[in-house]
């Protein structure tokens, strides 16, 4: 039966050292792994979790910043959906690594007919690698780009990706404003010829009228 004091010391082990185990809890107190894990889970009611890694830790002044861009992106879409979507460019990063990898013709050896087929562990991930930085919004992908071998990755890189993002939006904001423009002289002359089929007839039959 689990007592008061030995659910209170197993507590205490815990608040001193966090990572401790279960196997090491119950040879501490001299009792079972079953019981000291039964303990845990049941009265203490913890868990072990895992650490969550995270990109870096932000200080006070970039967690206030990022809480006011994320209101007025809500606030953006409460007002208009569509138009939020319209407006909206997403980043993301990532490493890509190289692979020395052999052809299956490189690989072939010679063996004995009973002789079993060769195997090959895995590769591993090999020292070079590139980062590829991606954009895109609700249509598709707008921008990639793969870092140059060499080149650090500073604030001169990002500015210059910033750059290149904009030329590509200044570009597609034109291409939008001329297919609006082609799709309202399609319009237009559609319903002149329209227009002008209903209005041959009509003139014909007043002609004939007249006379």
């Amino acid at each position: 039966m689990t007592t008061p004091e030995i659910i209170d010391q197993i507590h205490e082990l815990i608040l001193e050292d966090c990572w401790i185990s279960a196997k090491s809890t119950a040879e501490q107190l001299g009792i079972s792994r079953e019981w000291a894990g039964s303990i845990i889970h049941e009265d203490l009611d913890t868990r072990k979790l895992s650490v969550k890694w995270i990109p870096k830790c932000l200080n006070v002044d970039q967690k206030r910043q990022w809480c006011q861009s994320s209101e007025q992106l809500l606030e953006f879409f409460r007002c208009d959906l569509n138009d939020f979507l319209s407006q909206l460019v997403t980043m993301d990063e990532t490493w890509l690594y190289h692979y020395g990898l052999e052809t299956k013709q490189q690989s072939m050896e010679w063996q004995h007919s009973g002789s079993p087929h060769p195997k090959k562990i895995q590769v591993h991930k090999s020292a070079g690698k590139v980062l590829a930085s991606m954009f895109w919004d609700q249509d598709g992908i707008i921008l990639n780009d793969y870092l140059p071998k060499g080149q650090t990755i500073n604030a001169e890189y990002y500015s210059s990706l910033l750059v290149q993002l904009k030329d590509i939006l200044k570009e597609k904001c034109h291409l939008y404003v001329y297919t609006y423009i082609y799709i309202y002289i399609y319009i237009y002359i559609c319903i002149s010829l329209l227009l002008l089929i209903c209005y041959i007839p009509s003139t014909f039959q007043n002609q004939d009228f007249l006379k």
